[in-house]
């Protein structure tokens, strides 16, 4: 385990010719683990190359905006609701 990082697991590979690229092997059961299919997003982040799942805008959002309807949570949240003070001390 290497302190500093959370990274639990740390293995050593090579970086392989891929035509004219470069490219290195990822593990099956870390591909598995990370949800990794097709296609990937890749950044790099100070001296490291960040790889994970490429996310869909809004995925998910169809079913919580359901659940949150199921559950009367689905009301604007600017909704006016009078105080007594605005009721009773507010001049308009």
């Amino acid at each position: 385990m290497l302190k500093g990082n959370d990274m639990a697991t740390v293995a050593k590979t090579h970086i392989i010719r891929i035509g004219n690229s470069r490219g290195v092997r990822i593990p099956k059961i870390w591909l598995k683990q990370l949800h990794l299919d097709e296609e990937v997003e890749m950044a790099v982040q100070a001296d490291q190359l960040i790889i994970r799942s490429a996310r869909q805008t809004r995925q998910g959002w169809e079913e919580q905006f359901q659940a949150m309807h199921e559950l009367g949570d689905d009301r604007p949240l600017d909704e006016f609701l009078p105080t007594a003070w605005d009721r009773l001390e507010w001049k308009w």
